[in-house]
């Protein structure tokens, strides 16, 4: 099974602010046999004529948003169906805005996304947020970092990505983080969510496929994670 899994990294050369494309490169630890593909920025998306598995999509420079956007609207319906047929996506950082109705800047104008979620973006680029995150994904507890410029708002409570126990939401207002739908999963975190997250990684390598997985040093990310997860929840 695992031999046949395909999984796409989308523009990795400029996606990869905060070092998160260390997710994939976790994720082809735990799955050696898996086929990986790299697209750069100047090639068709793999996911437009191929059956994809998992497609990442990591944050970027807010200059490289508005690239992106460009590179994926032709895409939109594609993405649309995909997500409908339940394909796996991880979206990280400020990559989430790319699917939501517009980012807004300073001074009022607005930059129009992908629009598959009721979601919009503001930026303030004077004040960057960082924060620690605590919160419950389904019946796993999730931690991670952030660090934006940009907060979103717009009603996802009835597909949000984690509630935070410590922390923030898609902004200071809500606790409620990020997006999922079906397996479109979405969030703000940052870093490398998947080395952060064990039984997280465990359950998409299972949404994946694969019945019971081994992750790459299994006993060593566990215990990070539990000690992580104490620390955080006392400061």
């Amino acid at each position: 099974m695992e031999e046949s899994l395909k999984i796409e990294i989308l523009f990795p050369e400029f996606c990869n602010l905060y070092g998160d494309i260390s997710n994939m490169e976790y994720l082809k630890k735990c799955l050696p046999k898996a086929k990986f593909y790299e697209t750069p920025f100047d090639e068709e998306p793999k996911f437009i004529k191929e059956q994809i598995n998992l497609i990442y999509l990591g944050p970027m420079t807010e200059k490289m948003q508005e690239k992106v956007i460009n590179k994926l609207m032709p895409y939109r319906e594609k993405i649309k169906e995909l997500i409908n047929q339940n394909v796996i996506f991880l979206i990280t950082g400020n990559a989430i805005e790319i699917f939501g109705k517009y980012i807004e800047n300073e001074d009022g104008s607005k930059i129009e996304c992908l629009n598959i979620f009721e979601i919009y973006a503001k930026r303030d680029m004077l004040h960057r947020h960082n924060s620690i995150f605590v919160g419950k994904w389904e019946d796993t507890q999730i931690v991670g970092f952030k660090s934006q410029f940009t907060f979103s708002y717009g009603d996802n409570t009835n597909n949000y990505f984690a509630k935070a126990e410590k922390g923030v939401g898609l902004n200071k207002d809500t606790n409620l983080e990020g997006i999922q739908e079906n397996n479109f999963i979405a969030t703000y975190l940052l870093g490398p969510i998947l080395i952060l997250n064990p039984y997280f990684t465990k359950k998409i390598i299972e949404k994946i496929g694969i019945k019971n997985p081994k992750l790459a040093f299994e006993e060593d990310v566990i215990l990070a994670y539990e000690q992580r997860l104490k620390e955080f929840r006392t400061i």
